[in-house]
């Protein structure tokens, strides 16, 4: 499968969502989806980030976007996950790593020494009509929240003129 570009239409996956759902980017068609990818749930860094993605979730809606989160645990420990961090947003099962194939983010990271796979912390924006239209890479979790928020309200604006 070929990494989708800036500009193009992701392709219309479907996946097991926390809340028994099962979910496709169609789904969300005339939101903007904001699909950000962590390595594994109930880790520090991975905790920081959903709780700032669930503390501006109000200011998110307001700008017309759908949060989504994404690792390869289960449906079973997002769900913990999610209720024990009060996040206001589904979290995607990718167990069988469709969705991180498609977007590119299984890389190889040094753990202890080993050489492992694993997720390279991402985020992706897509248009209300499935386009991709902005990508973060190798984010940092301190401060992303804020940088997604900043490029969000401009489309809104440039859109609302």
């Amino acid at each position: 499968m070929t990494l989708p570009c800036i500009g193009t239409r992701v392709p219309d996956l479907e996946l097991t969502a926390t809340g028994a759902k099962t979910v496709k980017f169609s789904d969300y068609r005339g939101h903007y989806l904001l699909l950000y990818f962590y390595p594994k749930d109930n880790t520090p860094g991975c905790t920081q980030e959903g709780l700032a993605f669930s503390t501006a979730h109000e200011e998110f809606t307001a700008l017309n976007a759908v949060i989504l989160g994404v690792s390869r645990d289960s449906v079973k420990t997002h769900e913990n996950f999610k209720c024990k961090q009060a996040f206001a947003f589904d979290l995607l099962s990718d167990n069988e790593e469709q969705l991180c194939n498609l977007f590119g983010v299984i890389k190889l990271k040094n753990m202890y020494g080993k050489s492992v796979r694993g997720i390279e912390r991402s985020t992706f924006l897509l248009s209300p009509d499935g386009v991709l239209i902005h990508e973060w890479r190798k984010v940092k979790v301190k401060g992303h929240c804020d940088d997604v928020l900043a490029v969000l309200r401009t489309l809104t604006a440039t859109n609302a003129k």
